[in-house]
């Protein structure tokens, strides 16, 4: 594998949607060959999302203050918070009360190549924009 280079900042905002159409944030992810990385942004009174999967994922929070459940325990999260999250452990961010943005850096692994493809269709899509 070669080296992967790039800069966050010129990757664009992904909006993400409920399966009903609802606003639940933004993300940009991007991904080697073993983890993906994703950033998301919340606001307050986003949907909530319990879910759980077979990845590890470890949060930060950058931004922002949330909590962030993790098998129904709450972890309060400001900016440099981090958690690990188990594989198959149910989870969920609710941001409710944060006077700015939530801004959430995520690591999976191993990758998540649904999510990896994903973001890449919707990079091809918008590459004009």
């Amino acid at each position: 594998m070669k080296p992967i280079f790039g800069n966050v900042h010129d990757l664009k905002w992904m909006n993400r949607y409920t399966k009903d159409g609802v606003y639940r944030g933004r993300k940009k992810l991007w991904s080697g060959g073993g983890a993906t990385l994703q950033m998301m942004e919340f606001c307050n009174g986003h949907p909530i999302n319990p879910h759980s999967h077979d990845y590890e994922q470890i949060a930060m929070i950058l931004q922002g203050e949330a909590d962030f459940y993790v098998d129904g325990v709450k972890y309060r999260m400001t900016a440099g918070s981090y958690l690990v999250v188990p594989p198959h452990a149910e989870h969920y961010i609710h941001v409710h009360d944060s006077a700015v943005p939530v801004i959430n850096f995520d690591t999976f692994t191993p990758r998540r190549d649904a999510y990896v493809d994903e973001y890449e269709r919707f990079a091809k899509e918008n590459s004009d924009q």
